[in-house]
C-alpha cells in the first residue's frame, strides 16, 4: 500500500510496478492508520537517526551517508521480535507471544533457505547473498555506530541553529500576544516593553 501523495500514484511508478508484475494498492483517502507500520518507521528509523530538523540542500550529501549506514546497522545488524501469537495469562490477561529475536537479513535468509529446500529459486540471487555475507564479515558494528554518530554530530551542528529559527519565527510570540489581550480587555499589562523585532 502506499498514501495518496502523486510521488507515488504517477505514471512512471505505474509503469515500473507493471513491468515487474507488481499490483499497486493504496490506502484510502484521508485515513491516516491505514499505513500504521510503515508510519512507524518514521520514528524507528527516521527520526530516532536524523531527528527533528529541517535539513536543506547543504547537507544532503551527509544525509545520503548516513541513510547508507542506517541501512547496514538496521538490517545486519539489529535484531527484532515479531509477536507470533496471543495468550492469556493465569489471571486472564492478553499477553503476546514473540519470536526468537533476529536480524531483518537473518529473516529473509531463512525464507529464502525455507523456498530452496522446497525446490525453489529462493528470493535472494545468489550474488546479492554473497555480497551481503562479505559486508558481515567486514563490517565493525562498533565503528559503524561511530561513524553514524560522528555524521549526526555534523548533521546537528548544521541544522539546528536554523531549525530553531524556524520555530521562533513559525509560531507566535505569546509574551507579545498576553500583553495586547490585557491592553484589549482593558488592563494594564505588567510592563512595558516593545515587542521583539525579527533579527532575520
Amino acid at each position: 500500500d502506499s498514501d495518496n501523495g502523486s510521488e507515488f500514484i504517477n505514471r512512471d511508478l505505474i509503469a515500473w510496478l507493471h513491468e515487474r508484475d507488481i499490483e499497486q494498492t493504496r490506502s484510502r483517502p484521508y485515513r491516516k492508520n491505514d499505513q500504521a507500520t510503515v508510519e512507524s518507521r518514521n520514528n524507528h528509523v527516521v527520526r530516532r537517526h536524523a531527528f527533528y530538523y529541517r535539513y536543506t540542500a547543504d547537507e544532503l550529501d551527509l544525509l545520503n551517508e548516513l541513510w547508507e549506514l542506517v541501512r547496514v546497522k538496521a538490517n545486519l545488524f539489529t535484531p527484532s521480535k515479531k509477536p507470533i501469537a496471543r495468550e492469556s495469562t493465569r489471571d486472564g490477561r492478553p499477553r503476546r507471544v514473540y519470536d526468537r529475536p533476529r536480524t531483518p537479513w537473518e529473516r529473509l535468509k531463512e525464507f529464502d533457505d525455507q523456498d530452496r529446500a522446497a525446490g525453489g529459486p529462493g528470493f535472494i540471487p545468489d550474488d546479492k547473498r554473497e555480497e551481503i555475507e562479505r559486508t558481515l564479515a567486514t563490517v565493525n558494528p562498533a565503528e559503524l555506530v561511530r561513524r553514524i554518530h560522528d555524521i549526526q554530530d555534523r548533521l546537528e551542528d548544521m541544522a539546528a541553529p536554523r531549525t530553531a529559527r524556524l520555530a521562533r519565527r513559525s509560531g507566535p510570540d505569546m509574551a507579545y500576544l498576553n500583553k495586547t489581550l490585557a491592553r484589549i480587555a482593558g488592563v494594564e499589562p505588567e510592563d512595558n516593553e516593545t515587542p521583539p523585532a525579527d533579527k532575520d
